[in-house]
């Protein structure tokens, strides 16, 4: 469990965001031939990524708790509100980030909000691609995909999960998958097939944005 000694995740409570397809590339270095393979987004949030890459003709499945508890109405209406306090705080400590991928705190608001929108469409017509579930403890099956991606969970939250958590989660992630290819890129990789992207704490002007 978290210790005194922790510092608190600024942001307050677990952010559900809305990231694009254009942000998970970006995030995990994601080629043309890694969105062809049999992908599992967790937590999926309510970011946009499932249905951008499912209306190219993708295999993606999102698993996240928050699809067991909200109907797809409450989904819109949460991706709205966790979009805007993630752009609040975005504002509030503009200095923080290095301002590469989203030009301005206006750009990411736009960004979140198409995401999010996005998201809720395709959650109406295609809930069979969003599963309720929660690591460590995913409702698939030893194998089940080519690529797992976890997005600002893991690490992220350093201050509420503890290291048990982290290591049953990440042994969960990797039950999930099956390691069939290799490559080399950035990012924080547990094995080629399972990429994790956290905020980056090599100095306080590299975070990435919530």
């Amino acid at each position: 469990m978290p210790t005194e000694s922790d510092p608190p995740t600024a942001i307050g409570d677990i952010l559900v965001s809305s990231r694009s397809l254009a942000e998970y590339r970006a995030m995990f270095a994601l080629t043309d031939d890694d969105l062809r393979r049999r992908i599992l987004d967790c937590p999926g949030g309510t970011a946009s990524f499932t249905a951008e890459v499912c209306a190219a003709g993708g295999d993606v499945t999102a698993c996240d708790p928050v699809y067991g508890r909200c109907t797809t109405i409450e989904l819109a209406a949460m991706a709205q509100r966790e979009s805007d306090r993630g752009n609040r705080y975005c504002r509030s400590h503009a200095d923080d980030y290095v301002w590469t991928f989203f030009s301005d705190p206006d750009d990411h608001a736009f960004s979140r909000n198409e995401a999010g929108r996005r998201f809720s469409d395709h959650h109406l017509f295609h809930p069979e691609r969003y599963i309720a579930g929660a690591l460590p403890k995913l409702p698939f099956g030893d194998d089940a995909f080519d690529l797992v991606l976890s997005s600002h969970l893991l690490i992220s939250y350093a201050d509420r999960f503890d290291r048990s958590f982290h290591h049953n989660a990440v042994r969960e992630l990797m039950r999930s998958q099956r390691p069939r290819y290799a490559s080399s890129r950035s990012s924080l990789w547990i094995r080629p097939s399972i990429r994790i992207s956290t905020p980056a704490t090599v100095s306080r002007r590299r975070r990435h944005h919530h």
